[in-house]
């Protein structure tokens, strides 16, 4: 297909050729040959068809923010001819990120990678992308697209946390086993069948009504909770990272976890810390109400409040009946107390293990 400079070229010529035939002049006629010629000769560059083997991969595709991540481009030859003036050209987010291919021997590779921007936590489609190849004069090109879009998780970043305690005794390297104790384990919720649920948890009253298999979701009452709730108003970085912190070492220690906003649960695992990860990497700014509602239906084991608003850390406070202990992660600066909270007052990550570990 022909650029927009293929097109200026053409147009350009058929005035000359215009003008040289009316006024009688030989001059533009012959400037008007050349543009043609440049045009045939363009689009003999890029009329065949390269047979290329096109693979891009996103490593790593879930990533920190911050941390280092790269689009690796393999490309191989197929063709019995070389070709040169071969361009990638990939979105990432919004943008578009262009490289040039050194020239491509017949059955020859070549591997090339570029950086992908971590510095923004959520999700950052990939693709498609498009390898272009042009003629040396820009006239004309040829697009094709290969392979499918990726999309790269930039997740919140995190520091070592012991686990909150709770209160009560349990073992100092977490659960020894996923099977509770007998007597431990009580009913929480229904949830729809996966594939490796036991069929001795199926509900079968509830099958029938729902016409989808519905399994009864078990927990052990014995192992401390940790619930966090972040306040999502005015969300900042800092305030996803100290709340990623909390829960993810909870997690990695085998203890249920609990995540919720002021707009509603956000994630519940009992050992999966990468869960955790996944959905606060997509969490956004929203809200008006603050957490009174989340913290309202919290209860047990230790709640961790993370917020930027003094006023919360006294909300908790008036829950600390129902919890084993409370911290208020507070991300902020000046004095705060509240009765029966613990507050950790923070304002940059790297000093939560200090006064984590201080209080």
């Amino acid at each position: 297909m022909l650029t927009p400079l293929g097109w200026g070229t053409l147009a350009g010529s058929a005035i000359l050729y215009a003008a040289g035939f009316g006024l009688g002049y030989p001059e533009p006629v012959v400037l008007a040959t050349g543009g043609l010629l440049a045009l045939a000769a363009a689009l003999a560059w890029t009329a065949p068809r390269p047979k290329l083997e096109v693979h891009r991969e996103v490593t790593p595709l879930k990533v920190a923010r911050g941390d280092a991540a790269v689009a690796v481009l393999h490309v191989r030859n197929l063709g019995r001819r070389g070709l040169s003036g071969l361009r990638a050209q990939d979105r990432i987010g919004t943008a578009e990120h262009t490289v040039d291919l050194p020239r491509l021997p017949r059955r020859a590779a070549r591997t090339v990678s570029y950086p992908l921007p971590t510095d923004v936590r959520g999700e950052i489609p990939v693709g498609p992308l498009q390898l272009v190849r042009a003629d040396p004069l820009g006239l004309t090109r040829r697009v094709r697209r290969y392979g499918q879009a990726a999309t790269l998780l930039v997740r919140p970043r995190t520091v070592a946390l012991p686990v909150p305690p709770s209160g009560r005794a349990h073992h100092l390297e977490g659960p020894t086993s996923d099977n509770a104790p007998s007597g431990t384990v009580t009913f929480h919720t229904l949830r729809e069948y996966v594939v490796g649920d036991d069929l001795r948890h199926v509900h079968w009253k509830s099958s029938a009504r729902t016409g989808t298999l519905m399994v009864r979701q078990l927990i052990d009452a014995s192992l401390p909770t940790t619930t966090v709730v972040l306040d999502t108003r005015d969300l900042t970085e800092l305030a996803v990272d100290a709340a990623a912190s909390a829960a993810v070492a909870a997690a990695r220690s085998g203890f249920p976890v609990r995540v919720l906003t002021g707009e509603g649960p956000l994630a519940e695992t009992k050992s999966d810390p990468e869960l955790v990860l996944d959905r606060l990497a997509r969490v956004r700014p929203a809200g008006t109400a603050g957490i009174g509602e989340a913290v309202r239906l919290a209860r047990g084991g230790s709640l961790v409040v993370v917020t930027g608003d003094p006023a919360e850390a006294a909300r908790a406070s008036g829950a600390r009946r129902r919890f084993d202990r409370i911290i208020c992660v507070y991300v902020g600066t000046g004095p705060l107390t509240a009765p029966g909270v613990t507050v950790v007052p923070i304002t940059e990550l790297a000093a939560l293990p200090l006064a984590w570990g201080t209080r």
